[in-house]
């Protein structure tokens, strides 16, 4: 299976993702769904040339991206969220699809990463998406967020030290640690 074209694996991810959903009592569109799916097709193809993430197993894909991305979903505040040091768009991008009224930025300094961000929110057609380029301690942006999300960015304390000057008063930091 880790050697096959993605299409072979929709079904599969299909399966998994809608039992995932509803474990986590969850409720998305198909429409979304099937935008988490294309995202996770992408995900695949570019992995395998890119190195954009350690899960390279089909199977895995879901619970560990996807469904992991969006055990954070009933905690996300806008309107303004950002994801730092986003990698591949993990929970960012995940997060953005099913929460569309909500505005997000994707910061990395990973240009390969950044790009790949950017190739998957124009092939998704999502438009409350923004990928950054940056390091964190040079990121200034017009206003401050809402929530701060993290995947694997950095130590706690790193964390909320160096995102410090970008939440509002009253936001809040989501590390998935």
């Amino acid at each position: 299976m880790a050697g096959a074209d993605p299409e072979q694996h929709r079904q599969q991810w299909q399966r998994q993702l809608a039992e995932g959903l509803h474990a986590q009592q969850l409720e998305l569109t198909e429409a979304q769904q099937g935008q988490l799916i294309d995202y996770l097709s992408l995900l695949y193809k570019w992995n395998r040339a890119y190195n954009l993430t350690a899960v390279r197993d089909p199977g895995e894909m879901v619970s560990r991206q996807l469904l992991d991305s969006l055990s954070i979903l009933g905690w996300i505040e806008g309107p303004r969220v950002l994801d730092v040091g986003t990698g591949a768009g993990l929970p960012g991008l995940v997060l953005a699809i099913a929460r569309p009224e909500l505005d997000f930025t994707l910061l990395d300094a990973n240009g390969k990463k950044i790009r790949f961000i950017r190739q998957a929110i124009m092939e998704l057609g999502l438009q409350n998406v923004q990928a950054q380029q940056q390091r964190i301690e040079q990121f200034q942006p017009g206003e401050p967020f809402d929530t701060i999300t993290s995947r694997a960015f950095a130590e706690l304390k790193d964390f909320v030290d160096l995102t410090g000057h970008l939440i509002r008063p009253g936001g809040q930091w989501l590390a998935m640690k």
